[in-house]
């Protein structure tokens, strides 16, 4: 069985301005809207300092979805054959939907986590109510043929409000689940939301566009299409949350098969003509182009850690060749079906709607890969003009027969309005023409970037890797214009802010921002402002031959906006009592039990008690439990396996060295970003005290911040004794983790205290306990950053000396005893003794400084009841 689609209903009575009255008329203006805010973002985004995001949101969230829940609705009233909501109630739902879509785009550009937040839910909201008012509308008809669109509509706003919640989730920070939740949000979005929509519109729209029949065979095969796209879609999104490779990329190609099996009965017989059906097939193929690169590229990178890059690459062919193209394919459609009268005005605004569509076809497909395949500037501003073009030059031929109907109610035929066949063609051949000679020749404004040059304009292109700002020192003439081009080559997250204020973004693995200095009167300085990346010299000076009047600034705000420089750090009051509910570390070392030790490390940011009653931000490790200082202990024997699980739940990057390891450092240390994992597995294959701590540069603030802890490997002979404890020792260097007053003192060496197990004089509050007679094993590690010490015990001998692996003194060969355990940082032993009597004894590190100031603590020795 064959039919004809009529997408248009019968005309109502009275005055009208297209199918559904004026509110259709006016909601698609809106789109218009969205689509030519879109555009404008897109000119001027870096001018304005707002992230290429903003322009990308305002054609997805913005146009696309309008355009959707419009459409989508009117093709299920259409089709279906069942009522429609009233036209007030439309008008409010894309009134509130509009609202939500510009708090969101408001609060991420403004950074108002709360506005950006309000809003992604709201827009959550808005797809459920959309769902519901579908499934509603259908219940009071039976759906007939075309009831799969309410299937197709429902998938799709379904990932709607899974992808705006994710959206929300991001703005409001989610930094430990920010790259998953990304690349999910982004695959749901535009995926599922668009995805679906557009793929099950098309079993009808693209019939009727090319004046083809809809057979039994393309529903059936509409039917059959949606469980393969939307299995593939949950397949790879969740493989995406997961990071499991080979799930997301079986998702993908999934996906991918839903496309094809979308394909197969849609394929003309004879060659497409006009815009609608050109643009329609090349969306159409861009979509499927993308899915399978997505799927091709994350297969051979073979990690989840390159989905970012990935989905970078794919988001332009998603946005540009898919989103846009199809959106403007669409209207030229259906435009003159909601605005036109009668076959005369369908065809006039055809007409005008038609103009110049050759040579947008070609400036939209010459755009994806000129955006998405990485090549060198200028050519990827030329693809982001020529995409610009093709779709303002839509938008003007749209909103020209757009706005006449709904402000007159009807299209006016005036032969004045007529065109002379060619001129649009003409001017847009025109418009990409001057965008190609601006393009060439602004790529030879390029320059190094130490060469003053006396144009007024100067752009120096600024990496963001090792730690450093390349270049570090830019010299140009006073009142030039400095526009910085920072791209960041680094795992971690890094931006550079100017000591006037502006700054870039926080910047990704390969991302590129624009950074507009302005005209040049004087010194200027800037900075990386994650924590304690300024003061590891991730710095840079802007300077002018003709000024010597610098001044430093002298404050700063960290990354947390506390003023850093300024911060002061009293002084430690160690007789002071812990705050309410403190509990001291468990100084126990417990026993092994496994041969393989499996765990999980999770890099986190806890508020902990480093000395009694005052508490300060650290950068820790965790497992099961909040994170602690010292981290989790790890025990084993020689010939133990360990696979540990690092999670980066920060938001900046952290890595992971093992002493107890011998194994190259190139992968299992590497840094990883927020939101990212690594799996780090060594054997066991020598006995000792070993260190393990963070391996991000600047190691020493991540140290003192709390990120190390200890291995302890048992030697093959260590007999059992009564109690075996565990002091990681180290320094203690308050203030904001990263702060350039923190980092000062670390540099110098200046610390506002010494500790063991991560708290100055805890175990004066909470002394360690034993019986006389009772044999002693305390291990110990050196954790640093620097600074040896010197571990005794006072009243107490130890008949046992164990340090890095060799036995220095055992109780059966000599007489002798030890006085201390000295150790180097990063150097670890044990010692054993017995009390001989009842008694408090002070154990301290026997440099004097370093006890008065916090290594300091208590064995409470007791007669043992029998």
């Amino acid at each position: 069985m064959t039919q004809f689609v009529d997408l248009i209903p019968p005309p109502a009575r009275g005055r009208r301005s297209g199918p559904r009255g004026s509110v259709f008329v006016w909601a698609n203006i809106v789109v218009l809207g969205w689509l030519a805010l879109a555009v404008a973002l897109l000119a001027v985004h870096d001018v304005l300092g707002l992230p290429v995001w903003v322009a990308l949101h305002a054609l997805l969230l913005g146009a696309v979805t309008n355009a959707i829940v419009i459409w989508s609705e009117h093709f299920v009233v259409t089709l279906c054959r069942v009522p429609g909501p009233p036209p007030r109630r439309l008008a409010l739902g894309l009134t509130v939907l509009n609202l939500f879509i510009t708090a969101a785009l408001i609060g991420v550009a403004a950074d108002a986590t709360v506005v950006a937040g309000a809003g992604g839910a709201g827009v959550a909201v808005i797809a459920t109510v959309h769902t519901i008012a579908l499934f509603r509308m259908t219940r009071t008809a039976l759906p007939g043929r075309f009831g799969y669109l309410v299937g197709y509509y429902t998938a799709a706003s379904a990932a709607l409000v899974l992808g705006a919640l994710s959206g929300a989730a991001l703005a409001i920070g989610a930094a430990q689940w920010y790259v998953r939740l990304w690349t999910a949000h982004v695959h749901l979005t535009l995926l599922g939301w668009v995805g679906l929509s557009v793929l099950g519109t098309l079993f009808t729209l693209w019939p009727t566009t090319t004046g083809t029949r809809i057979t039994d065979s393309t529903l059936t095969a509409a039917r059959r299409a949606l469980p393969t796209l939307a299995a593939g879609l949950l397949a790879a999104v969740a493989g995406m949350l997961t990071a499991t490779v080979w799930v997301t990329v079986a998702g993908l190609l999934c996906y991918t098969a839903g496309i094809v099996l979308t394909i197969i009965p849609l394929r003309p017989a004879t060659t497409p003509h006009g815009p609608a059906a050109w643009m329609l097939a090349a969306a159409t193929a861009w979509l499927g182009i993308s899915v399978l690169l997505d799927a091709v590229r994350l297969l051979v990178a073979g990690s989840v850690e390159d989905l970012p890059g990935v989905v970078t690459t794919v988001m332009p062919v998603l946005a540009v060749g898919f989103a846009a193209q199809v959106l403007v394919g669409a209207l030229t459609k259906l435009l003159p079906v909601v605005l036109g009268r009668g076959p005369a005005e369908h065809r006039a605004i055809a007409d005008i709607l038609a103009r110049g569509w050759q040579l947008r076809l070609i400036a939209a497909n010459l755009a994806v890969p000129l955006v998405a395949v990485g090549l060198p500037s200028p050519l990827p501003q030329l693809g982001w003009a020529l995409a610009a073009l093709s779709v303002a030059t839509f938008l003007v031929l749209a909103l020209r027969v757009a706005i006449p109907v709904a402000r007159r109610g009807a299209f006016p035929l005036e032969p004045a309005q007529k065109q002379a066949h060619g001129t649009t063609s003409g001017v847009l051949a025109g418009l990409i023409a001057v965008a190609l000679a601006v393009a060439v020749a602004g790529s030879g404004q390029d320059t190094t970037a130490t060469a003053p040059v006396s144009a007024p304009t100067h752009t120096v292109e600024v990496t963001l890797t090792g730690m450093r700002v390349h270049p570090d020192t830019v010299d140009v003439p006073a009142g030039t214009r400095l526009v910085l081009r920072v791209t960041n080559q680094e795992a971690m997250p890094h931006d550079l802010r100017l000591d006037t204020g502006q700054h870039t973004p926080r910047l990704h693995h390969g991302e590129t921002a624009l950074l507009d200095v302005g005209p040049v009167g004087e010194t200027r300085h800037a900075w990386c402002t994650v924590a304690g990346h300024r003061a590891a010299g991730m710095t840079m000076t802007i300077r002018t031959p003709s000024d010597h009047q610098h001044t430093t600034p002298d404050s700063h705000s960290d990354d947390n906006g506390n003023n850093s420089d300024t911060a002061p750090t009293a002084g430690l009051d160690l007789a002071a009592d812990p705050t309410p509910g403190w509990v001291p570390r468990d100084a126990t070392l417990a026993p092994t039990t496994a041969t393989l030790h499996r765990i999980e490390l999770r890099a986190t940011e806890q508020d902990l008690e480093v000395a009694p009653g005052r508490r300060e931000r650290r950068w820790t490790f965790a497992d099961t439990s909040p994170g602690t200082v010292p981290g989790p202990t790890l025990h084993g024997r020689v010939g133990d396996q360990f696979e540990i699980t690092l999670i980066n739940d920060t938001t900046i990057g952290h890595g992971m060295d093992f002493h107890a390891s011998a194994l190259a450092p190139d992968g299992p240390m590497r840094t990883i970003g927020p939101g990212e994992r690594l799996v780090y597995r060594f054997t066991a294959t020598r006995a000792g005290a070993w260190l393990y701590h963070c391996s991000t540069m600047p190691m020493s603030q991540h140290i003192a911040n709390g990120m190390y802890g200890a291995v302890i490997i048992d030697p093959p002979d260590l007999p059992a004794v009564d109690h075996e404890y565990l002091m990681v020792s180290s320094q203690l260097y308050l203030g904001a983790p990263g702060s350039d007053n923190q980092v000062r003192k670390i540099q110098a060496g200046q610390p506002d205290g010494w500790m063991f197990n991560g708290m100055a004089a805890q175990y004066d509050h909470a002394p360690l306990t034993a019986h006389p007679g009772q044999r002693i094993r305390i291990w110990l590690v050196n954790a640093g950053p620097g600074d040896s010490t010197a571990f005794h015990v006072v009243g107490a001998q130890f008949d046992t000396v164990y340090k890095e692996g060799a036995r220095l003194l055992r109780p059966s060969e000599t007489a002798g005893g030890a006085q201390v355990l000295d150790l180097a940082p990063a150097q670890g032993g044990f010692v054993e003794l017995t009390f001989p009597e009842p008694g408090h004894y002070p154990f301290v590190d026997h440099d004097m400084r370093h006890a008065e100031n916090g290594a300091h603590g208590l064995f409470t020795v007791t007669e043992q009841h029998r």
